[in-house]
């Protein structure tokens, strides 16, 4: 991962973070305004609109400038396709952050939340110094666990029926590692 403060972006091999910006928000609306990716977030509205991405994305360089939450958009390095977004946030009294990512369902399989979510966390340990990461997924998106695994992370817990939504209580998976 190479980290550019300039610009503030990450680069994988295939990827590029970087912050979102205006010429994003139909791509994000179009993404987002999915009912499997609502089905498996915890706080994305459905129907996703338009107004709803630009209202999301109209804090995230002042947030990242002042430290305090990381958004960026997951793209194509070479095209600058946008594949989905990853999210870390920062609370310095306890030197950790919780990490959150979503990908739009046509990218699904390709390895980009994977790959994103190390470098995050290769941003968190190495640029941040943070000493701890969490994340948590649906049980029902057991998808959601193996980019963790893969990250490295390892299980913590289960909040059983931590959360209501369509109807239907939902187990909240808890992931971890520190540095």
């Amino acid at each position: 991962m190479k980290f550019n403060r300039k610009d503030k972006t990450l680069e994988t091999e295939r990827l590029q973070l970087r912050l979102f910006t205006a010429a994003d928000a139909e791509q994000v609306r179009s993404l987002c305004d999915n009912f499997t990716i609502f089905k498996t977030t915890l706080n994305m509205p459905y129907p996703y609109s338009l107004e709803c991405a630009l209202s999301w994305m109209a804090n995230h360089e002042r947030n990242f400038t002042e430290d305090k939450l990381y958004e960026l958009a997951i793209t194509n390095k070479n095209n600058g396709q946008l594949y989905g977004a990853i999210a870390l946030s920062n609370q310095r009294l306890h030197q950790n952050g919780e990490m959150a990512y979503w990908i739009g369902k046509p990218f699904w399989g390709n390895g980009y939340a994977t790959e994103a979510a190390r470098a995050m966390l290769e941003f968190a340990f190495e640029e941040k110094n943070y000493y701890r990461v969490y994340a948590r997924y649906f049980k029902s998106n057991p998808a959601s666990g193996r980019v963790l695994e893969k990250c490295g992370m390892v299980y913590e817990g289960t909040l059983k029926d931590h959360v209501y939504k369509l109807n239907t209580f939902e187990d909240l998976i808890y992931y971890g590692i520190v540095k």
